[in-house]
C-alpha cells in the first residue's frame, strides 16, 4: 500500500480518505454511477487501511519506548543516577499512553 505521506501511514490521512470514500460511493449509488460506487469502495478501503497501518505503528513505538524507557529506568536506579531513572520513567510511561491510545480494536 502506498501512502501519500513521507513519514509512512497516518491516522488523519486515513480516517479522510475514509470517510471521503463513503460519501463518493453514496454519491455513487444515488446516482447510479457504477464507477463512483467503485472508486468509493477502493478509497474507503484504503483509507481504511492506512488507519489500521498507523494505528499499529503507534503501538510498536510505545512499546519500544516503554521497554526502552524501563531499561534506562532500572540502569539509572541501579546506578544511582536519579536523571536517567527520571528520564526513563517518562519514557516508559510516554510509551504505555501511545500503546493505550493505539490499541487495537
Amino acid at each position: 500500500m502506498s501512502y501519500n505521506n513521507e513519514n509512512g501511514p497516518n491516522k488523519t490521512t486515513g480516517q479522510y480518505h475514509s470517510l471521503k470514500g463513503n460519501v463518493v460511493e453514496t454519491v455513487g449509488n444515488l446516482t447510479g454511477a457504477q464507477s463512483w460506487q467503485q472508486s468509493g469502495k477502493e478509497e474507503h478501503a484504503a483509507g481504511e487501511g492506512e488507519y489500521n497501518a498507523a494505528q499499529a505503528q503507534g503501538y510498536v513505538e510505545g512499546t519500544k519506548d516503554r521497554v526502552g524507557g524501563r531499561k534506562d529506568a532500572v540502569v539509572g536506579a541501579i546506578s544511582g543516577d536519579r536523571e536517567q531513572e527520571t528520564k526513563g520513567n517518562v519514557r516508559r510511561d510516554k510509551g504505555e499512553t501511545q500503546q493505550t491510545i493505539n490499541k487495537p480494536e
